[in-house]
């Protein structure tokens, strides 16, 4: 990552809380402004780590909204950090169908970038702001490639694997 060279994405069947490879790892996701969880990725994380979802409720003030474009680091293992970005306006609704906001969401994967290049990190996560939050994963991923890829920081992108039911 010291040479910066651009990266590319990787795609993978599998869960984002379980990253794989070697070294430090990010795993980050995109929470709404206003305290709310309990949908989405987010259930997956606070199943394996409470800790993430206690923090992320303790950022959230009664009758305030947390600021779009914070992003809140929580160590949850000795080499695994959950980047709670928080770059979704309200919950999704028919009045708000796509509460993901593309500004905010740079400003958080900047910060994400930043941290990673500092300890050396690789970044992981789901398609972020593509479930709960509205957005389109072709708007979402020029983001995620020009504050991430751009700078050599390795980026996993991991799909659930199909089912048969």
């Amino acid at each position: 990552m010291n040479n910066k060279r651009q990266t590319t994405i990787t795609y993978l069947a599998g869960d984002a809380t379980d990253p794989v490879g070697h070294g430090p790892k990010i795993i980050a996701h995109v929470c709404n402004n206003r305290g709310r969880w309990g949908q989405g990725f987010v259930l997956a994380v606070s199943h394996r780590w409470p800790v993430a979802r206690q923090r992320y409720l303790e950022m959230h003030q009664p009758g305030l909204s947390i600021p779009l474009g914070t992003v809140q680091f929580v160590p949850v293992e000795s080499d695994i950090t959950i980047a709670h970005m928080v770059a979704q306006d309200g919950l999704r609704s028919r009045q708000n169908p796509a509460p993901l906001r593309p500004s905010s969401l740079a400003i958080c994967l900047e910060k994400v970038a930043t941290a990673a290049f500092q300890c050396q990190a690789s970044v992981h996560m789901p398609r972020i702001g593509c479930g709960l939050a509205g957005g389109k994963w072709a708007e979402v991923e020029p983001i995620i490639q020009r504050t991430l890829s751009i700078q050599g920081i390795p980026v996993t992108v991991y799909d659930l694997p199909e089912t048969d039911i």
